[in-house]
């Protein structure tokens, strides 16, 4: 029972959560027995300004967390995921999940699996969700979160996760081990993997066992993580939200995640109504990515950060989505400023070489399905090509294409499969790399991939605007794959006066190419 659809479709995405929590507290007075929300470790996780008034809110007594706790050596942790900080050289989170409340729960960290002896509390972000809001009844998720500090650069750490009563220095629980790298001092060849769209599905399964055999540095996740939301609509929709998916995400990503620091951007599916008003009150119980980004309250899936040469930028593209208004202008427009001061930070900077941006919606893409976004065009594409971006990365629609190099809304370059791009010239590619796990969409034109070129000279397709779909035929769409994939790049770096290089590929589930093409600029 969530916010009815039709009436969801006429509301933002914080009146949908103060819908749900007037819906519940009305509940209470024709139910009685009348509870509190809690704190983190008895309660529920409630962020931001909803925090404020926990309170003074009442709720039934059957959406009361549970507080119960079991002997520690009966649970062992799951999901482990690791995230950057603002500096992958000497930052990154470990996060993890318990089934059941656990006491002192903590990470062990050293350089060598037998020496463990660095151990650092961590916190519990424990996020409940009442029956009556979605497909399941009353379900507590415990999320754990320690971030360290203070590391060395380039040097691979061992870590465990633990609590009282479960201690991965023990011989017998050796095997729970896990490692990461961090990044290097100094500029050095590296991979990162991407995609988006993924959910719960053998063909997520599939991709991630894939991923892991690239060796990234790290992986980014262009939106609609888990899908615990299927409607997608930036609401709760009757009888469809389930956090339990979550559970299930984050189990099936572990083989990569607790070794690769998984990066993700929020898409529409990423938007749950009754945690928080901004729909991400969820999010920040699940992740800990960096604080850098221009309003850690309304947008905390915005962020930066530079691993070797190449800087990172993850946006939030619901905030100018006209496709799907529930978090249209929650920023004010203080994310495009961030994101213009971003982009003249790092061209400025000699230590940069490349700018690669990532979100959800995509600026162009011939699905029929989603197609392309106007508010991306109209915000951020602008900026993309002021400061000659070199790879934008969207999720949304669930396929793999490529687009000729774009400046102006017009094509500059026709790259073929193998060709190169140079952005100071050119302009900008955009790729779609949504097909990680969810069910395909369809193109309105012949697919066209590496050993499969079928070459058209436009397609016909739409843009969805302020207004609503405007239909219009392009001529970018270059390569265009329907099945399951994901993004491979390897960066290149060289010497000053000389080209350094992305490249990049798009690898099929079966570990077959689609794609590959590189994008190349001259070091300064």
């Amino acid at each position: 029972m969530g916010v009815p659809e039709k009436l969801a479709a006429r509301m933002s995405m914080a009146e949908q959560h103060e819908y749900l929590r007037a819906r519940f507290s009305r509940r209470t007075m024709i139910r009685g027995g009348a509870v509190t929300l809690g704190a983190v470790a008895g309660g529920a996780f409630v962020p931001g300004a909803v925090a404020q008034a926990a309170t003074k809110t009442s709720v039934p007594t059957q959406t009361a967390a549970r507080t119960e706790s079991v002997d520690g050596a009966l649970v062992a942790p799951f999901g482990r995921h690791l995230a950057w900080g603002s500096d992958p050289r000497t930052e990154i989170t470990v996060s993890w999940q318990v089934p059941v409340a656990v006491k002192k729960p903590f990470v062990r960290i050293g350089a060598h699996p037998w020496d463990l002896s660095h151990k650092i509390d961590a916190e519990v972000r424990t996020l409940f969700t009442p029956a009556g809001v979605g497909a399941s009844g009353n379900h507590t998720q415990y999320y754990v979160h320690a971030k360290l500090t203070h590391l060395r650069p380039g040097r691979t750490y061992y870590y465990g996760v633990g609590h009282a009563g479960f201690d991965p220095a023990e011989a017998h629980l050796l095997g729970t081990l896990g490692t990461f790298t961090t990044a290097p001092a100094h500029k050095e060849p590296f991979t990162f993997t991407a995609f988006g769209d993924e959910g719960v599905s053998y063909h997520g399964l599939a991709n991630n066992s894939l991923l892991l055999g690239q060796n990234p540095a790290f992986h980014l996740h262009a939106g609609d993580i888990a899908y615990a939301d299927p409607a997608g609509a930036g609401q709760t929709a009757d009888a469809g939200f389930d956090s339990r998916v979550w559970d299930q995400f984050l189990a099936q990503t572990e083989s990569v995640a607790k070794s690769v620091p998984w990066m993700p951007a929020y898409g529409n599916h990423d938007m749950e109504a009754w945690y928080s008003p901004n729909g991400y009150g969820g999010e920040d119980a699940r992740w800990n990515l960096p604080d850098n980004g221009p309003d850690k309250k309304n947008l905390p899936g915005v962020y930066s950060f530079v691993y070797g040469n190449t800087a990172v930028i993850s946006l939030d593209a619901n905030d100018i989505s006209f496709e799907i208004p529930a978090n249209l202008g929650i920023s004010g427009g203080t994310q495009t400023k961030w994101l213009e001061a971003q982009l003249k930070k790092y061209r400025a900077s000699k230590d940069v070489d490349f700018v690669v941006v990532f979100f959800h919606h995509c600026a162009y893409c011939t699905s029929t399905a989603h197609a392309s976004e106007g508010g991306v065009r109209q915000e951020w594409v602008p900026l993309f090509e002021k400061y000659t971006v070199d790879l934008v990365i969207n999720g949304h629609n669930h396929q793999y294409e490529r687009t000729d190099v774009i400046k102006a809304g017009k094509v500059t370059k026709k790259p073929p499969i193998g060709g190169t791009a140079y952005p100071e010239t050119d302009g900008v590619v955009y790729v779609t790399a949504g097909a990680a796990g969810r069910s395909l969409y369809a193109f309105s034109a012949p697919v066209s991939y590496e050993g499969h070129e079928n070459e058209v000279e436009s397609v016909a397709s739409f843009i969805n605007t302020k207004e609503g779909k405007v239909n219009e035929t392009v001529a970018w769409s270059r390569v265009r794959y329907l099945d399951y994939s994901f993004l491979r790049v390897d960066v290149t770096p060289t010497s000053r006066g000389r080209l350094a290089t992305l490249r990049v590929r798009g690898i099929a589930e079966t570990g077959e190419e689609v794609d590959h093409f590189t994008v190349a600029r001259r070091v300064r």
